[in-house]
């Protein structure tokens, strides 16, 4: 064996050896973990990252047959979601204690589905108010009337996941301000730093930020007040300045939502610059708009990604470019 091997064979004997002792820190999607313990005596960190899944064909085809645990976590529609392990079973009563995948499934799915969870460009537009009255709220309207708000209707209406609601105004109590918190079907409910909770509001007329006017600023502050406050009192080892609570636009479906997340955690595309805006953020704007209590969110421009392969892109701001090409040209 010559030096080269043999080095490795020794640097690959030290694993085995380590007696793990406390955690140092672990990010906040759960995918890596730093471990104080030590090798042989010696003082030693581990540093554990989850590995990228393998895209051989072999691999993927057998995985779902070959899990070796599987809790459902709830179902809603056609969505789903589990606690799986792949890795061996440990001697416990709680078979997901363990779990090292988080698992969704959409069930029957549709093309928009698949293209919202495909590779694809992302182009970064503005929506003026122009373009959002004459394209965007008519693209809005198409899609709610398809029947995709069906498992929001179920958790608002008590149909489903009934269990999982962490606060709520009594349905129908509160009219047009009523709403309720939850997690988010991607949270795993264990790994805090990982926290994300949903708020959905009871009202149907408010499809996204858009229909936020300077006379909903008395409820928006008094929601954003109660969310905090439910997600502290359920997790009490969260305090206020470790919380962000945000507004997705364009948002994944149309009917008004705040998130809750852990500060912490990791700032994916559904977070950045161009899709997250602040609660705090649309209050003070509207605090700060000239005008009467109908004076909203829909006067303002708004920038933000579009993947290449959605509809907003390829309906509307990919015609919409190639037109002010054309303009420009003659």
């Amino acid at each position: 064996m010559d030096a080269t091997e043999e080095g490795k064979r020794q640097a690959e004997a030290l694993i085995p050896k380590f007696q793990f002792e406390r955690i140092l820190n672990q990010d906040g999607g759960g995918r890596r973990i730093n471990l104080f313990g030590h090798v042989d005596s010696q003082p030693a960190i581990l540093i554990l990252d989850r590995a990228p899944f393998p895209d051989a064909p072999e691999y993927l085809s057998a995985l779902p047959a070959n899990l070796r645990s599987l809790t459902n976590l709830g179902n809603n529609d056609i969505y789903s979601w589990f606690l799986g392990s792949g890795g061996p079973i440990f001697r416990n009563d709680d078979k997901d204690k363990f779990a090292d995948f988080k698992i969704d499934l959409i069930c029957p799915c549709t093309e928009k589905h698949v293209k919202k969870h495909s590779r694809q460009g992302v182009r970064f537009v503005t929506e003026t108010p122009g373009i959002y009255r004459d394209k965007v709220q008519p693209f809005m309207q198409a899609n709610r009337e398809e029947g995709r708000l069906n498992w929001i209707y179920n958790i608002i209406e008590g149909r489903k996941e009934v269990e999982d609601v962490i606060y709520r105004t009594p349905l129908g109590r509160d009219g047009d301000e009523g709403f309720l918190l939850l997690p988010n079907l991607h949270w795993d409910r264990k790994t805090i730093d990982a926290l994300h909770l949903l708020g959905i509001v009871e009202r149907r007329d408010l499809w996204s930020l858009r229909d936020l006017k300077k006379k909903h600023l008395p409820w928006l502050t008094h929601m954003r007040t109660k969310l905090i406050d439910a997600t502290i009192k359920t997790y009490p080892q969260i305090e206020e300045d470790q919380l962000k609570l945000f507004c997705h636009y364009q948002p994944t479906y149309y009917h008004l939502h705040i998130h809750v997340v852990h500060v912490t955690l990791e700032a994916t595309t559904t977070q950045s610059v161009g899709k997250a805006i602040g609660l705090d953020s649309i209050i003070e704007q509207l605090q700060s708009m000239a005008g009467g209590e109908e004076t909203g969110m829909e006067s303002i421009s708004i920038g933000y990604t579009v993947g290449e392969a959605g509809d907003l892109w390829t309906d509307i701001f990919e015609p919409l470019k190639k037109s002010d090409r054309e303009a420009l040209s003659q």
